[in-house]
């Protein structure tokens, strides 16, 4: 009577070979099988085919009558063909004289607590691999900020050397234009490392994602050879999005060109884009999503899983940085989407970039609106510089000083507020971001409750401003060259 009022478990009997003699509520309930149908048959019928084949039904009972009781957890068949996972127990039964007359045998499905449990663990790994990637993000962010530092002081020196060199020798004017070259790829990486960082300048503007690929028809075909054929697919209708126009080109052809690499005999590389409402793990709301799918060998679901680690790379020794996937998904969390990719050997790949609809009636952002550049007028300006590398500090002092102005150059905020504060007299104010005691901002933010008329201009590596901070400032990015800190200065002081 108790074995047959429990529905929660599988309870039966089986004789000594595996035939099963009787069969109670809780089997039939998640089992599906009655009793007329299963009296009689062997238990190993609930086994899969792959467990079958090896052995482990009768391995179970073999282990039972040996050491008195077996326990395991598997899959298990329902009648239906259907799986579910058991935790099975298996007894033997002996008469009085010892012999092994059979086994009763015990089932319970652990299906939904499997479950949840997997789930569990998905979340776990999940979160740590977040934290990961945020710290990667930090210290990746925090070497690129370096990095520019370093290179501001390279491309300027370089700068100034090719216009002081006396004569006109060609091997030596190669060896500079060849270091040049070599700091603005240089440049071209810390924005990658700035990307995937999620620290980079981006001017977020209403794009529309048609006109922004056919624009780049002509560079991707020239970028990926005569072997790959690209097509698009874009809806009549399709929405405006929020982004960068430089950072999206720079990731679709980041994408291309990773379809090209898996298609090593060529093959196709598809540009489209479709809308999607309410992105799994993003704020409700529009999203576009921009996919660039290739007809290339694919990637297995352990390559898959690190596909997006920075520095990870399939593409061989000095073919690749390991930074193109990384930079996509960091510009594409930035403008407030995100990246996923889809791949199976043999399949191809597909990447999707999930960008924000942009709403009716777009405004700019205060930072992406068009400014007109004037030319680096004539007059000549008492500048102060505050940057706490010292290498800078030389590097911008001597570009301001060959432009003609006087240059005033201290190691941090409270000095040049000193300057500030004597009987100089300044015509503007080039400042460092990152800087000990008091951040660039910062300062910009003190002198204009004291001075609100001298311009300042914002030097920075990497977008490290909180929201809200240094807004209204102008930004000269490092690392700059000579032209484009005139340019800045013209900007700045209105000539």
């Amino acid at each position: 009577m108790l074995i047959e009022a429990i529905t929660d478990y599988a309870i039966y009997m089986l004789d000594p070979d595996g035939t099963i003699t009787s069969w109670n509520p809780g089997a039939r309930r998640f089992k599906g099988y009655e009793e007329s149908e299963i009296l009689g048959e062997n238990f190993s019928r609930f086994y899969t085919e792959e467990d079958r084949k090896a052995g482990r039904p009768q391995r179970a009972l073999a282990i039972a009558a040996r050491d008195g009781r077996f326990e395991s957890e598997g899959w298990r068949v329902r009648k239906d063909g259907t799986k579910f996972w058991a935790l099975a127990i298996i007894d033997p039964i002996r008469d009085n004289a010892g012999r092994l007359v059979g086994f009763a045998k015990i089932t319970r499905d652990l299906t939904e607590r499997r479950n949840t449990q997997r789930e569990l663990e998905e979340a776990r790994e999940a979160l740590l691999q977040s934290q990961k990637m945020e710290a990667i993000g930090h210290l990746t962010g925090g070497i690129a900020h370096d990095f520019n530092n370093l290179l501001m002081a390279i491309q300027g020196s370089l700068e100034l050397l090719q216009r002081r060199l006396p004569g006109n020798d060609p091997k030596v004017s190669r060896l500079i234009d060849n270091a040049v070259q070599g700091t603005r790829r240089g440049a071209a990486l810390t924005q990658r490392m700035l990307a995937f960082a999620r620290r980079q300048e981006l001017r977020l503007a209403p794009l529309d994602v048609r006109d922004v690929v056919q624009q780049m028809t002509n560079l991707l075909q020239s970028s990926l050879g005569p072997l790959v054929r690209v097509e698009t697919d874009f809806p009549p209708k399709l929405p405006k999005v929020i982004a960068d126009a430089t950072q999206l080109e720079l990731a679709l052809l980041n994408l291309a060109i990773n379809g090209r690499d898996a298609m090593p005999k060529g093959g196709k590389i598809t540009i489209g884009a479709h809308e999607r409402a309410d992105v799994p793990g993003q704020k409700a709301g529009k999203y576009l999503c921009v996919s660039v799918t290739d007809t290339g060998a694919g990637m297995d679901e352990v390559t898959l899983a690190r596909a997006m680690e920075p520095f990870f790379t399939t593409k061989g020794v000095g073919k690749g940085t390991g930074l193109g996937l990384p930079m996509v998904h960091g510009m594409a969390e930035q403008s407030g989407g995100k990246l996923l990719l889809k791949s199976k050997p043999g399949k191809g790949t597909s990447a999707e970039i999930y960008l924000p609809v942009a709403p009716d009636e777009a405004v700019l952002p205060a930072n992406s609106a068009a400014v007109h550049v004037p030319s680096p007028g004539d007059r000549k300006l008492a500048i102060l510089t505050v940057d706490d590398d010292p290498l800078v500090a030389l590097n911008t002092s001597a570009l301001l000083e060959e432009l003609g102005h006087t240059v005033y150059s201290v190691p941090s905020a409270l000095h040049a507020l000193d300057i500030l504060h004597g009987e100089n007299q300044i015509d503007l104010m080039i400042t460092d971001q990152l800087m000990p005691d008091m951040t660039g901002s910062e300062l910009a933010a003190r002198i204009r409750t004291e001075n609100a008329e001298i311009p300042i201009i914002l030097a920075t590596g990497y977008a490290e401003l909180a929201p809200g901070e240094g807004e209204g400032l102008p930004r000269l990015a490092k690392p700059f060259s000579q032209r484009e800190l005139a340019e800045a200065i013209a900007r700045a002081v209105g000539s």
